[in-house]
Protein backbone atom coordinates (compact mmCIF):
# COMPACT_ATOMS: atom_id res chain seq x y z
CA UNK A 1 0.00 0.00 0.00
CA UNK A 2 2.69 2.34 1.08
CA UNK A 3 4.46 1.73 -2.49
CA UNK A 4 0.89 2.13 -4.16
CA UNK A 5 0.75 5.72 -2.78
CA UNK A 6 4.38 6.76 -3.37
CA UNK A 7 3.99 5.71 -7.34
CA UNK A 8 0.37 7.80 -7.09
CA UNK A 9 2.08 10.77 -5.61
CA UNK A 10 4.67 10.39 -8.20
CA UNK A 11 2.60 10.07 -10.89
CA UNK A 12 0.19 13.35 -9.68
CA UNK A 13 3.52 15.79 -9.53
CA UNK A 14 4.45 14.58 -12.61
CA UNK A 15 1.38 15.53 -14.25
CA UNK A 16 1.28 18.89 -12.65
CA UNK A 17 4.65 19.67 -13.73
CA UNK A 18 3.56 18.54 -17.16
CA UNK A 19 0.52 21.11 -17.36
CA UNK A 20 2.79 24.04 -15.55
CA UNK A 21 4.77 23.54 -18.46
CA UNK A 22 1.98 23.43 -21.04
CA UNK A 23 0.69 26.21 -19.35
CA UNK A 24 3.84 28.64 -19.25
CA UNK A 25 5.11 31.32 -21.43
CA UNK A 26 7.98 29.21 -22.49
CA UNK A 27 5.56 26.96 -23.89
CA UNK A 28 3.29 29.56 -25.83
CA UNK A 29 5.72 31.28 -27.47
CA UNK A 30 6.43 27.69 -28.89
CA UNK A 31 3.05 27.50 -30.15
CA UNK A 32 3.39 30.96 -31.66
CA UNK A 33 6.68 31.91 -32.71
CA UNK A 34 5.41 35.58 -33.48
CA UNK A 35 5.49 36.49 -29.82
CA UNK A 36 9.24 36.22 -29.64
CA UNK A 37 9.75 38.86 -32.36
CA UNK A 38 6.50 41.24 -32.32
CA UNK A 39 7.49 42.60 -28.71
CA UNK A 40 11.20 43.77 -29.89
CA UNK A 41 9.30 44.89 -33.81
CA UNK A 42 10.79 48.36 -34.40
CA UNK A 43 10.79 50.76 -37.26
CA UNK A 44 13.68 49.24 -38.85
CA UNK A 45 12.52 46.20 -39.37
CA UNK A 46 9.60 47.12 -40.72
CA UNK A 47 11.24 48.74 -43.27
CA UNK A 48 13.15 46.32 -44.26
CA UNK A 49 10.26 43.75 -44.01
CA UNK A 50 8.34 45.80 -46.62
CA UNK A 51 11.30 45.90 -49.09
CA UNK A 52 11.74 42.06 -48.52
CA UNK A 53 7.75 41.49 -48.71
CA UNK A 54 7.36 43.71 -52.31
CA UNK A 55 9.94 41.93 -54.33
CA UNK A 56 9.32 38.27 -53.41
CA UNK A 57 5.83 39.52 -54.08
CA UNK A 58 7.08 40.47 -57.39
CA UNK A 59 8.62 36.91 -58.56
CA UNK A 60 5.74 35.12 -56.65
CA UNK A 61 3.24 36.32 -59.34
CA UNK A 62 5.02 35.39 -62.29
CA UNK A 63 6.10 31.93 -60.62
CA UNK A 64 2.73 30.98 -59.45
CA UNK A 65 1.35 31.92 -62.96
CA UNK A 66 3.50 29.38 -64.34
CA UNK A 67 3.63 26.89 -61.88
CA UNK A 68 0.19 26.30 -62.04
CA UNK A 69 0.75 25.69 -65.92
CA UNK A 70 2.80 22.32 -64.82
CA UNK A 71 0.34 21.43 -62.01
CA UNK A 72 -2.38 21.40 -65.17
CA UNK A 73 -4.53 23.40 -63.24
CA UNK A 74 -5.79 27.32 -64.48
CA UNK A 75 -3.68 29.75 -64.13
CA UNK A 76 -5.07 31.83 -61.30
CA UNK A 77 -4.92 28.60 -59.18
CA UNK A 78 -1.15 29.69 -58.83
CA UNK A 79 -2.19 33.25 -57.44
CA UNK A 80 -4.72 31.39 -54.60
CA UNK A 81 -2.10 29.02 -53.73
CA UNK A 82 0.51 31.88 -53.08
CA UNK A 83 -1.81 34.34 -50.96
CA UNK A 84 -1.93 32.63 -47.96
CA UNK A 85 1.24 30.95 -46.90
CA UNK A 86 2.54 34.24 -45.57
CA UNK A 87 -0.36 35.31 -43.35
CA UNK A 88 -0.06 31.81 -41.74
CA UNK A 89 3.60 31.54 -41.57
CA UNK A 90 4.42 35.44 -39.67
CA UNK A 91 2.25 33.77 -36.88
CA UNK A 92 3.46 30.25 -36.90
CA UNK A 93 6.75 29.66 -38.79
CA UNK A 94 10.21 29.58 -37.20
CA UNK A 95 12.21 31.22 -40.07
CA UNK A 96 12.33 34.60 -40.51
CA UNK A 97 13.61 33.98 -44.42
CA UNK A 98 11.13 31.27 -45.59
CA UNK A 99 7.83 31.54 -48.01
CA UNK A 100 5.73 29.59 -48.39
CA UNK A 101 3.74 28.84 -51.53
CA UNK A 102 3.51 26.97 -55.17
CA UNK A 103 6.46 25.45 -56.38
CA UNK A 104 8.13 23.58 -59.15
CA UNK A 105 8.24 20.03 -57.92
CA UNK A 106 4.86 20.34 -56.02
CA UNK A 107 3.29 21.69 -58.61
CA UNK A 108 4.86 18.81 -60.78
CA UNK A 109 3.62 16.21 -58.35
CA UNK A 110 0.34 17.56 -57.82
CA UNK A 111 0.16 17.49 -61.58
CA UNK A 112 0.35 13.32 -61.26
CA UNK A 113 -2.60 13.35 -58.83
CA UNK A 114 -4.99 15.75 -59.40
CA UNK A 115 -5.68 14.91 -63.30
CA UNK A 116 -6.17 18.68 -64.14
CA UNK A 117 -9.57 18.63 -61.97
CA UNK A 118 -9.27 22.07 -59.52
CA UNK A 119 -11.96 19.90 -56.78
CA UNK A 120 -9.29 17.19 -56.84
CA UNK A 121 -6.35 19.70 -56.70
CA UNK A 122 -8.26 21.92 -53.48
CA UNK A 123 -9.42 18.27 -51.47
CA UNK A 124 -6.27 17.32 -51.70
CA UNK A 125 -4.30 20.52 -50.13
CA UNK A 126 -6.95 20.13 -47.05
CA UNK A 127 -6.32 16.20 -46.78
CA UNK A 128 -2.64 17.00 -46.83
CA UNK A 129 -2.86 20.22 -44.40
CA UNK A 130 -4.64 17.56 -42.21
CA UNK A 131 -2.28 15.05 -42.32
CA UNK A 132 0.85 17.46 -41.90
CA UNK A 133 -0.94 19.10 -38.81
CA UNK A 134 -1.51 15.17 -36.89
CA UNK A 135 2.41 15.00 -37.79
CA UNK A 136 3.32 18.02 -36.06
CA UNK A 137 0.82 16.69 -32.91
CA UNK A 138 2.52 12.84 -33.04
CA UNK A 139 6.04 14.45 -33.67
CA UNK A 140 6.97 12.05 -36.30
CA UNK A 141 9.73 14.79 -38.15
CA UNK A 142 11.79 11.78 -37.81
CA UNK A 143 10.60 10.11 -40.58
CA UNK A 144 12.36 12.46 -43.06
CA UNK A 145 15.71 11.36 -41.67
CA UNK A 146 15.17 8.18 -43.99
CA UNK A 147 15.49 10.57 -47.09
CA UNK A 148 18.83 10.73 -47.85
CA UNK A 149 20.03 13.64 -49.49
CA UNK A 150 21.35 11.68 -52.86
CA UNK A 151 17.70 10.86 -53.26
CA UNK A 152 16.33 14.53 -52.27
CA UNK A 153 18.96 15.22 -55.80
CA UNK A 154 17.90 12.75 -57.79
CA UNK A 155 14.52 13.65 -57.43
CA UNK A 156 15.30 17.71 -57.75
CA UNK A 157 17.12 16.75 -60.64
CA UNK A 158 14.89 14.53 -62.53
CA UNK A 159 11.85 17.29 -61.43
CA UNK A 160 14.10 20.12 -63.18
CA UNK A 161 14.30 18.57 -66.58
CA UNK A 162 10.90 17.23 -66.46
CA UNK A 163 9.64 20.74 -65.65
CA UNK A 164 12.10 22.24 -68.16
CA UNK A 165 11.67 19.89 -71.05
CA UNK A 166 7.57 20.43 -70.21
CA UNK A 167 8.42 24.43 -70.70
CA UNK A 168 9.59 23.58 -74.07
CA UNK A 169 5.84 22.28 -75.80
CA UNK A 170 4.56 26.05 -74.65
CA UNK A 171 7.24 27.89 -75.88
CA UNK A 172 6.81 25.98 -79.41
CA UNK A 173 3.07 26.47 -78.71
CA UNK A 174 2.19 23.08 -78.96
CA UNK A 175 -1.12 21.85 -77.39
CA UNK A 176 -2.13 18.14 -76.46
CA UNK A 177 1.27 16.97 -75.80
CA UNK A 178 0.93 13.76 -73.32
CA UNK A 179 1.98 14.75 -69.24
CA UNK A 180 3.91 11.38 -69.33
CA UNK A 181 7.42 12.31 -69.89
CA UNK A 182 8.97 9.92 -72.79
CA UNK A 183 5.56 10.24 -74.55
CA UNK A 184 6.16 13.97 -74.39
CA UNK A 185 9.95 13.72 -75.55
CA UNK A 186 8.29 11.72 -78.14
CA UNK A 187 5.62 13.90 -79.62
CA UNK A 188 7.18 17.33 -78.88
CA UNK A 189 9.97 16.52 -81.69
CA UNK A 190 6.98 14.81 -83.56
CA UNK A 191 5.34 18.25 -83.73
CA UNK A 192 7.96 20.17 -84.09
CA UNK A 193 6.70 21.30 -87.58
CA UNK A 194 3.67 22.25 -86.29
CA UNK A 195 5.39 24.93 -83.90
CA UNK A 196 4.12 28.57 -83.83
CA UNK A 197 6.69 31.26 -84.99
CA UNK A 198 5.49 33.63 -82.67
CA UNK A 199 5.15 31.83 -79.76
CA UNK A 200 8.90 30.18 -80.11
CA UNK A 201 10.34 34.37 -80.70
CA UNK A 202 8.65 35.52 -77.91
CA UNK A 203 9.98 32.31 -76.05
CA UNK A 204 13.36 31.70 -76.72
CA UNK A 205 14.15 36.05 -76.06
CA UNK A 206 12.44 35.81 -72.51
CA UNK A 207 14.99 32.98 -72.02
CA UNK A 208 17.97 35.06 -73.76
CA UNK A 209 16.87 37.73 -71.20
CA UNK A 210 17.02 35.91 -67.88
CA UNK A 211 20.26 34.09 -69.06
CA UNK A 212 21.81 37.44 -69.68
CA UNK A 213 20.43 39.11 -66.33
CA UNK A 214 21.46 36.01 -64.20
CA UNK A 215 24.98 36.39 -66.18
CA UNK A 216 25.60 40.16 -65.61
CA UNK A 217 24.26 39.23 -61.61
CA UNK A 218 27.44 36.26 -61.17
CA UNK A 219 30.20 38.84 -62.95
CA UNK A 220 29.30 41.27 -60.39
CA UNK A 221 29.91 39.21 -57.71
CA UNK A 222 33.37 38.89 -58.02
CA UNK A 223 33.59 42.65 -57.65
CA UNK A 224 31.85 42.48 -54.34
CA UNK A 225 35.26 43.50 -52.21
CA UNK A 226 35.39 46.33 -55.03
CA UNK A 227 36.15 50.02 -52.91
CA UNK A 228 34.62 51.97 -55.48
CA UNK A 229 31.28 53.82 -54.70
CA UNK A 230 30.53 53.20 -58.49
CA UNK A 231 31.44 49.88 -58.77
CA UNK A 232 29.13 49.42 -55.70
CA UNK A 233 26.32 51.35 -56.83
CA UNK A 234 25.99 49.11 -60.27
CA UNK A 235 26.05 46.28 -58.76
CA UNK A 236 23.10 47.53 -56.88
CA UNK A 237 21.43 48.34 -59.39
CA UNK A 238 22.14 44.71 -61.00
CA UNK A 239 21.06 43.26 -58.04
CA UNK A 240 18.07 44.85 -57.96
CA UNK A 241 17.08 44.44 -61.70
CA UNK A 242 18.07 40.29 -61.04
CA UNK A 243 16.10 40.25 -58.12
CA UNK A 244 12.55 41.17 -60.42
CA UNK A 245 14.03 39.42 -63.77
CA UNK A 246 10.69 37.14 -63.65
CA UNK A 247 8.26 40.01 -62.99
CA UNK A 248 9.79 42.50 -66.31
CA UNK A 249 10.00 39.74 -68.52
CA UNK A 250 6.24 38.95 -67.46
CA UNK A 251 5.32 42.47 -67.85
CA UNK A 252 7.31 43.06 -70.75
CA UNK A 253 5.70 39.68 -72.82
CA UNK A 254 2.21 41.00 -71.25
CA UNK A 255 2.86 44.53 -72.79
CA UNK A 256 3.63 42.66 -76.40
CA UNK A 257 1.23 40.12 -76.43
CA UNK A 258 -1.50 43.23 -75.52
CA UNK A 259 -0.19 44.96 -78.35
CA UNK A 260 -0.89 42.54 -81.18
CA UNK A 261 -4.40 41.67 -79.80
CA UNK A 262 -5.01 45.51 -79.97
CA UNK A 263 -4.13 45.83 -83.70
CA UNK A 264 -5.70 41.61 -83.90
CA UNK A 265 -2.90 40.15 -85.19
CA UNK A 266 -2.80 36.89 -83.14
CA UNK A 267 0.01 35.08 -83.21
CA UNK A 268 0.47 34.47 -79.78
CA UNK A 269 -1.17 31.61 -77.08
CA UNK A 270 -2.64 33.43 -74.65
CA UNK A 271 -4.30 32.18 -71.06
CA UNK A 272 -6.81 34.28 -72.06
CA UNK A 273 -9.20 36.08 -68.79
CA UNK A 274 -8.72 34.70 -65.36
CA UNK A 275 -10.99 35.48 -62.63
CA UNK A 276 -10.90 38.67 -60.95
CA UNK A 277 -9.48 38.51 -57.34
CA UNK A 278 -9.59 35.65 -54.60
CA UNK A 279 -12.68 33.30 -54.60
CA UNK A 280 -14.76 33.45 -51.55
CA UNK A 281 -13.65 31.97 -48.40
CA UNK A 282 -15.23 28.13 -48.28
CA UNK A 283 -14.62 25.12 -47.46
CA UNK A 284 -13.59 22.71 -50.43
CA UNK A 285 -16.00 20.33 -52.33
CA UNK A 286 -15.67 16.76 -51.46
CA UNK A 287 -17.67 15.37 -54.42
CA UNK A 288 -18.57 16.49 -58.21
CA UNK A 289 -20.64 16.36 -60.97
CA UNK A 290 -18.64 15.93 -64.14
CA UNK A 291 -19.22 17.72 -67.54
CA UNK A 292 -20.90 14.02 -68.48
CA UNK A 293 -23.01 14.03 -65.54
CA UNK A 294 -21.38 11.51 -63.59
CA UNK A 295 -21.35 12.54 -59.73
CA UNK A 296 -17.68 11.30 -58.13
CA UNK A 297 -18.15 10.63 -54.17
CA UNK A 298 -15.64 11.67 -51.65
CA UNK A 299 -14.42 7.85 -51.03
CA UNK A 300 -14.21 7.77 -55.11
CA UNK A 301 -11.85 11.21 -55.27
CA UNK A 302 -9.35 9.40 -52.65
CA UNK A 303 -9.05 6.38 -54.50
CA UNK A 304 -7.93 8.74 -57.27
CA UNK A 305 -5.72 10.78 -54.87
CA UNK A 306 -3.79 6.58 -53.65
CA UNK A 307 -0.30 7.43 -52.96
CA UNK A 308 -0.43 11.11 -53.49
CA UNK A 309 -1.64 11.56 -49.83
CA UNK A 310 1.25 10.19 -48.64
CA UNK A 311 4.04 11.60 -50.97
CA UNK A 312 2.68 15.25 -51.62
CA UNK A 313 2.58 15.95 -47.60
CA UNK A 314 6.01 13.90 -46.91
CA UNK A 315 7.58 15.99 -49.91
CA UNK A 316 5.70 19.25 -48.59
CA UNK A 317 7.35 19.04 -45.47
CA UNK A 318 10.90 17.76 -46.53
CA UNK A 319 11.16 20.60 -48.90
CA UNK A 320 10.32 23.09 -46.80
CA UNK A 321 11.97 21.92 -43.62
CA UNK A 322 15.07 20.91 -45.65
CA UNK A 323 15.22 25.17 -47.12
CA UNK A 324 14.19 26.38 -43.43
CA UNK A 325 17.07 24.71 -42.08
CA UNK A 326 20.04 25.75 -44.81
CA UNK A 327 19.12 29.63 -44.17
CA UNK A 328 18.77 28.85 -40.52
CA UNK A 329 22.30 28.32 -40.71
CA UNK A 330 23.24 30.76 -43.05
CA UNK A 331 22.27 33.40 -40.98
CA UNK A 332 22.65 31.81 -37.40
CA UNK A 333 19.31 31.28 -36.55
CA UNK A 334 17.29 27.28 -35.41
CA UNK A 335 13.89 26.08 -36.48
CA UNK A 336 11.42 24.29 -34.50
CA UNK A 337 10.78 21.27 -37.18
CA UNK A 338 7.41 20.48 -35.53
CA UNK A 339 6.35 23.91 -35.25
CA UNK A 340 7.35 23.74 -39.26
CA UNK A 341 4.93 20.87 -39.77
CA UNK A 342 2.36 22.67 -37.72
CA UNK A 343 2.58 26.03 -40.10
CA UNK A 344 2.67 24.32 -43.23
CA UNK A 345 -0.28 22.01 -42.77
CA UNK A 346 -2.62 24.75 -40.85
CA UNK A 347 -1.49 26.46 -44.10
CA UNK A 348 -2.74 23.94 -46.60
CA UNK A 349 -5.62 23.55 -44.76
CA UNK A 350 -6.85 27.17 -44.63
CA UNK A 351 -5.57 27.53 -48.05
CA UNK A 352 -7.96 24.73 -49.17
CA UNK A 353 -10.70 27.47 -48.27
CA UNK A 354 -9.38 29.97 -50.64
CA UNK A 355 -8.99 27.29 -53.49
CA UNK A 356 -5.40 26.72 -53.18
CA UNK A 357 -3.40 23.48 -54.24
CA UNK A 358 -0.80 22.01 -51.86
CA UNK A 359 2.37 24.45 -51.12
CA UNK A 360 5.39 24.06 -49.28
CA UNK A 361 8.55 26.55 -49.04
CA UNK A 362 9.98 27.73 -51.93
CA UNK A 363 13.82 28.16 -52.40
CA UNK A 364 14.01 30.50 -54.99
CA UNK A 365 11.56 33.40 -53.57
CA UNK A 366 13.13 32.25 -49.62
CA UNK A 367 16.86 32.80 -50.96
CA UNK A 368 15.29 36.34 -52.42
CA UNK A 369 13.84 37.04 -49.10
CA UNK A 370 16.95 36.72 -47.37
CA UNK A 371 19.28 38.25 -49.76
CA UNK A 372 16.89 41.34 -49.05
CA UNK A 373 17.10 41.42 -45.68
CA UNK A 374 14.31 40.66 -44.31
CA UNK A 375 14.44 40.38 -40.33
CA UNK A 376 11.06 38.45 -39.45
CA UNK A 377 8.45 36.46 -40.58
CA UNK A 378 6.34 39.61 -41.38
CA UNK A 379 7.77 40.02 -44.94
CA UNK A 380 5.18 37.41 -45.95
CA UNK A 381 2.32 39.52 -45.22
CA UNK A 382 3.54 41.90 -47.66
CA UNK A 383 4.02 39.46 -50.61
CA UNK A 384 0.99 38.01 -49.72
CA UNK A 385 -0.61 41.47 -50.09
CA UNK A 386 0.69 41.48 -53.58
CA UNK A 387 -1.06 38.35 -55.22
CA UNK A 388 -3.03 39.58 -57.99
CA UNK A 389 -2.74 40.12 -61.61
CA UNK A 390 -4.93 39.64 -64.58
CA UNK A 391 -4.37 38.61 -68.59
CA UNK A 392 -0.92 37.15 -68.76
CA UNK A 393 0.68 35.67 -71.30
CA UNK A 394 1.33 31.65 -71.39
CA UNK A 395 5.09 32.33 -71.86
CA UNK A 396 7.22 31.26 -70.98
CA UNK A 397 9.00 31.24 -67.46
CA UNK A 398 11.44 28.80 -67.62
CA UNK A 399 14.06 28.60 -64.10
CA UNK A 400 15.71 25.22 -64.18
CA UNK A 401 19.26 24.65 -62.60
CA UNK A 402 20.82 20.97 -62.61
CA UNK A 403 23.66 21.29 -59.87
CA UNK A 404 26.23 18.85 -61.83
CA UNK A 405 28.76 19.79 -58.68
CA UNK A 406 26.68 17.90 -56.16
CA UNK A 407 26.70 14.44 -58.42
CA UNK A 408 30.66 15.13 -58.31
CA UNK A 409 30.47 15.94 -54.34
CA UNK A 410 28.43 12.78 -53.80
CA UNK A 411 30.85 10.58 -56.02
CA UNK A 412 33.77 11.89 -54.03
CA UNK A 413 32.31 11.58 -50.91
CA UNK A 414 31.12 7.58 -51.24
CA UNK A 415 30.62 6.35 -54.66
CA UNK A 416 27.74 3.78 -53.28
CA UNK A 417 26.00 6.81 -52.71
CA UNK A 418 25.35 7.73 -56.47
CA UNK A 419 23.53 4.32 -57.26
CA UNK A 420 19.92 5.70 -55.11
CA UNK A 421 20.93 9.42 -56.67
CA UNK A 422 20.82 7.43 -60.27
CA UNK A 423 17.89 5.45 -59.46
CA UNK A 424 15.90 8.28 -58.07
CA UNK A 425 17.13 10.60 -61.17
CA UNK A 426 16.38 7.61 -63.57
CA UNK A 427 12.56 6.40 -62.39
CA UNK A 428 11.50 9.47 -62.11
CA UNK A 429 11.09 9.96 -65.69
CA UNK A 430 8.53 7.32 -65.82
CA UNK A 431 6.57 8.83 -62.64
CA UNK A 432 7.71 11.16 -60.16
CA UNK A 433 6.30 9.71 -56.92
CA UNK A 434 8.11 6.14 -57.60
CA UNK A 435 11.16 7.69 -58.32
CA UNK A 436 11.13 8.99 -54.77
CA UNK A 437 10.12 5.48 -53.46
CA UNK A 438 12.21 3.72 -55.55
CA UNK A 439 15.25 6.18 -54.01
CA UNK A 440 13.94 5.76 -50.79
CA UNK A 441 13.23 1.64 -50.78
CA UNK A 442 17.46 1.83 -52.53
CA UNK A 443 18.92 4.22 -49.49
CA UNK A 444 16.78 1.76 -46.62
CA UNK A 445 18.56 -1.31 -48.70
CA UNK A 446 21.93 -0.19 -48.30
CA UNK A 447 21.42 0.86 -44.79
CA UNK A 448 20.27 -2.15 -43.65
CA UNK A 449 23.09 -3.88 -45.56
CA UNK A 450 25.66 -1.75 -43.45
CA UNK A 451 24.07 -2.29 -39.65
CA UNK A 452 23.61 -6.57 -40.65
CA UNK A 453 27.49 -6.18 -41.86
CA UNK A 454 28.88 -4.32 -38.36
CA UNK A 455 32.62 -3.91 -38.48
CA UNK A 456 34.55 -6.53 -36.76
CA UNK A 457 37.88 -6.14 -36.01
CA UNK A 458 39.60 -9.74 -35.76
CA UNK A 459 42.97 -10.77 -33.80
CA UNK A 460 44.30 -14.52 -32.88
CA UNK A 461 46.17 -15.04 -29.52
CA UNK A 462 44.95 -18.96 -29.78
CA UNK A 463 41.68 -17.65 -28.66
CA UNK A 464 39.28 -15.84 -31.28
CA UNK A 465 39.14 -12.41 -30.23
CA UNK A 466 36.03 -10.74 -32.28
CA UNK A 467 35.55 -6.59 -31.14
CA UNK A 468 32.00 -5.31 -32.09
CA UNK A 469 32.63 -1.82 -33.38
CA UNK A 470 29.23 -0.70 -33.43
CA UNK A 471 25.99 -1.85 -31.85
CA UNK A 472 23.98 -5.57 -31.80
CA UNK A 473 20.89 -5.77 -33.60
CA UNK A 474 19.10 -8.88 -35.37
CA UNK A 475 19.89 -8.22 -39.07
CA UNK A 476 23.42 -8.41 -37.62
CA UNK A 477 23.15 -11.48 -35.86
CA UNK A 478 23.58 -14.10 -38.48
CA UNK A 479 26.54 -12.36 -39.61
CA UNK A 480 28.41 -12.45 -36.49
CA UNK A 481 27.43 -15.81 -35.38
CA UNK A 482 28.86 -16.83 -38.78
CA UNK A 483 31.97 -15.07 -38.22
CA UNK A 484 33.00 -16.71 -34.42
CA UNK A 485 31.05 -20.30 -35.94
CA UNK A 486 34.28 -19.84 -38.46
CA UNK A 487 37.29 -18.61 -36.37
CA UNK A 488 36.84 -20.96 -33.55
CA UNK A 489 34.47 -23.85 -34.25
CA UNK A 490 34.91 -24.59 -37.83
CA UNK A 491 38.76 -24.74 -37.47
CA UNK A 492 40.82 -27.71 -35.79
CA UNK A 493 41.00 -27.87 -32.61
CA UNK A 494 38.35 -25.88 -31.64
CA UNK A 495 38.86 -22.62 -29.83
CA UNK A 496 37.34 -20.53 -27.26
CA UNK A 497 36.24 -16.57 -28.59
CA UNK A 498 36.05 -13.84 -27.20
CA UNK A 499 33.34 -11.11 -27.90
CA UNK A 500 34.05 -7.39 -27.25
CA UNK A 501 30.84 -5.51 -26.98
CA UNK A 502 32.29 -2.33 -25.43
CA UNK A 503 30.83 -0.32 -28.14
CA UNK A 504 27.20 -2.48 -27.76
CA UNK A 505 24.98 -0.13 -26.00
CA UNK A 506 21.58 -2.64 -26.52
CA UNK A 507 20.47 -5.74 -27.85
CA UNK A 508 17.22 -7.26 -29.04
CA UNK A 509 15.16 -10.79 -28.09
CA UNK A 510 16.39 -12.01 -31.45
CA UNK A 511 19.75 -11.81 -30.91
CA UNK A 512 19.61 -13.33 -27.21
CA UNK A 513 18.05 -16.30 -28.95
CA UNK A 514 20.67 -16.80 -31.55
CA UNK A 515 23.59 -16.64 -28.49
CA UNK A 516 21.34 -18.96 -26.55
CA UNK A 517 21.86 -21.31 -29.95
CA UNK A 518 25.68 -20.26 -30.04
CA UNK A 519 26.47 -21.23 -26.37
CA UNK A 520 25.18 -24.40 -27.08
CA UNK A 521 27.40 -24.99 -29.84
CA UNK A 522 30.26 -23.99 -27.78
CA UNK A 523 29.46 -26.52 -25.36
CA UNK A 524 29.11 -28.92 -27.72
CA UNK A 525 32.41 -28.70 -28.94
CA UNK A 526 34.24 -28.05 -25.86
CA UNK A 527 35.20 -24.72 -25.65
CA UNK A 528 33.76 -21.03 -24.27
CA UNK A 529 32.44 -18.08 -25.21
CA UNK A 530 33.06 -14.92 -23.49
CA UNK A 531 31.60 -11.67 -23.39
CA UNK A 532 33.52 -8.86 -22.22
CA UNK A 533 33.08 -4.92 -21.59
CA UNK A 534 28.58 -5.34 -21.58
CA UNK A 535 27.27 -2.32 -20.23
CA UNK A 536 25.49 -3.03 -16.82
CA UNK A 537 21.64 -3.21 -18.78
CA UNK A 538 23.21 -5.66 -21.01
CA UNK A 539 24.54 -7.77 -17.74
CA UNK A 540 21.03 -7.80 -16.54
CA UNK A 541 19.42 -8.98 -19.98
CA UNK A 542 22.47 -11.71 -20.20
CA UNK A 543 20.86 -13.61 -17.19
CA UNK A 544 18.15 -15.05 -19.40
CA UNK A 545 21.26 -17.21 -20.62
CA UNK A 546 21.80 -20.21 -18.99
CA UNK A 547 24.21 -21.71 -17.60
CA UNK A 548 25.59 -18.52 -16.88
CA UNK A 549 28.16 -18.28 -13.91
CA UNK A 550 29.17 -14.51 -13.68
CA UNK A 551 32.56 -13.82 -13.16
CA UNK A 552 33.59 -9.67 -12.14
CA UNK A 553 37.16 -10.27 -12.25
CA UNK A 554 37.65 -10.01 -15.33
CA UNK A 555 37.06 -7.01 -17.51
CA UNK A 556 39.35 -6.25 -19.76
CA UNK A 557 40.44 -8.44 -22.84
CA UNK A 558 43.80 -9.59 -22.35
CA UNK A 559 42.70 -10.48 -18.85
CA UNK A 560 40.21 -12.34 -20.11
CA UNK A 561 42.99 -14.10 -22.74
CA UNK A 562 45.32 -14.96 -20.22
CA UNK A 563 42.43 -16.60 -18.10
CA UNK A 564 41.20 -18.44 -20.66
CA UNK A 565 44.52 -20.10 -22.13
CA UNK A 566 45.30 -20.93 -18.57
CA UNK A 567 41.65 -22.28 -17.45
CA UNK A 568 40.41 -23.95 -20.37
CA UNK A 569 38.85 -26.76 -18.27
CA UNK A 570 36.30 -24.60 -17.61
CA UNK A 571 34.09 -24.93 -21.04
CA UNK A 572 30.72 -24.69 -22.67
CA UNK A 573 30.10 -21.34 -20.11
CA UNK A 574 28.97 -17.95 -20.94
CA UNK A 575 31.03 -15.66 -18.73
CA UNK A 576 29.93 -12.05 -18.30
CA UNK A 577 32.63 -9.24 -17.74
CA UNK A 578 30.82 -5.96 -16.51
CA UNK A 579 32.39 -2.27 -17.28
CA UNK A 580 31.51 -1.56 -13.69
CA UNK A 581 33.79 -4.35 -11.77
Amino acid sequence: APKRVLLLLQCQRSLNDRLAAACSFTALRTCFPILTWLPRYNLTWLRMDVLAGLTVGLTAVPQGLAYAEVAGLPVQYGLYSAFMGGFVYCVFGTSKDVTLGPTAIMSLLCSYYIERDPVYAVLLTLLCGIIQTAMAFLRLGFLLDFISYPVIKGFTCAAAVTIGFGQVKNILGLKGVPRQFVLQVYYTFHRIPEARVGDVILGVSCLFFLMMVTMMKSTLRSLEDSPSSLVQAARGIVWNFATIRNALVVIAATCVAYSTEVIDYHIFTLTGKTAKGLPPFSPPSFSETTANGTHVSFNEILLDLGGGLAVIPLMGVLESIAIAKAFGSQNNYRINANQEFFAIGLTNILGSFVSAYPVTGSFGRTAVNSQTGVCTPAGGIFTGGMIHMNNIDNVKILHVVIVIEVVRQIWRVRKLDVLPFLVTFLVSFWEVQYGIVAGVAVSGLMLLYVVSRPKLKMSDHGVAVVELASGLHFPAIEHLSGVLRSHALHVSPPRSAVLDCHHVSSIDYTVVNELKDLLKQFKLHDVSLVFTGLKVGLVRIGLWLKPMPCNRHLCKSRVVLLWLLTNQTRVGELIIQSTVC
